[in-house]
C-alpha cells in the first residue's frame, strides 16, 4: 500500500517492467497521479556521455518508441462534459488509433471488480487492514472472473443443436478448460504461487 498516487504508479510501473522489461506496454493515464514521471523512473535511459567536458546531465529520459497519454475528464457534478487527451510519447496519430480517446473499457473493468469484490469497493468499509488479505481477495475475485463466470459477449453458437448457444469463460475462449469451473471445484484447486513459495 502507498501514502501517495505517485508512490502507487511507481509500484505500478515496477510490476509492470517484469512483463514487459525492454520498454513499457502502450498506455492511458488520467490528468494526475505522476504516471509519465514514473514510466521515466522505471523504463528511462540516461544520455550517452559524449567524451568531452564534465558530465552533467544524468537524468533518465524518455526513450523513444514510448506510446503514452493522458486523459481528462471536464465534471460537472456528477455529469461528464468533455473528454480531454493529450499524448505525452508517442505519435498523436498512432497513439490514439491504438488507445482509443475514452477510458471506456478500463473503467468497465474496474466496475466490475468493485461488484465482485467488496475490498475494492470506494466508500464502504469493507476494506483490508492487511494487504496479504487484499492480494487473496483481488486473486479469487480474478479466478472467478475468468474461470467461473461465463460471459455473454464470449458464447459461441452451436450449430449441431440449431440457435442454441454455448456459455463460455475467459479461460474456455484462451482454450485453457473445455467447461465453466464451479466455485467449489476452483477453491479445492492449490494455487500455483503457493506451490512455487515452498
Amino acid at each position: 500500500m502507498t501514502k501517495t498516487e505517485g508512490e502507487g504508479a511507481l509500484e505500478v510501473m515496477s510490476l509492470l517492467k517484469h512483463a514487459h522489461a525492454t520498454a513499457p506496454p502502450a498506455m492511458a493515464a488520467d490528468a494526475s497521479g505522476g504516471y509519465d514521471e514514473a514510466l521515466i523512473e522505471t523504463w528511462g535511459e540516461v544520455p550517452p556521455y559524449c567524451g568531452r567536458g564534465r558530465r552533467r546531465n544524468r537524468r533518465k529520459r524518455p526513450v523513444k518508441g514510448w506510446k503514452f497519454m493522458r486523459v481528462k475528464k471536464i465534471r460537472s457534478g456528477s455529469r461528464l462534459l468533455k473528454v480531454r487527451t493529450r499524448v505525452v510519447y508517442g505519435d498523436p496519430g498512432e497513439v490514439e488509433k491504438l488507445l482509443g480517446r475514452h477510458t471506456a473499457y478500463i473503467e468497465r473493468s474496474h466496475l466490475t471488480s468493485r461488484q465482485m469484490n467488496r475490498r475494492v469497493s470506494r466508500k464502504t468499509l469493507a476494506f483490508s487492514k492487511r494487504q496479504e488479505l487484499l492480494k487473496a481477495a483481488c486473486a479469487l475475485e480474478d479466478a472467478v472472473y475468468n474461470w467461473v463466470r461465463p460471459h455473454a459477449s464470449l458464447r459461441r453458437a452451436v450449430q449441431e443443436i440449431g440457435r442454441k448457444w454455448e456459455k463460455r469463460t475467459p479461460a474456455m475462449a484462451a482454450g485453457l478448460a473445455d467447461r465453466p469451473f464451479r466455485l467449489a471445484e476452483l477453491l479445492r484447486l492449490v494455487p500455483v504461487g503457493l506451490l512455487n513459495s515452498n
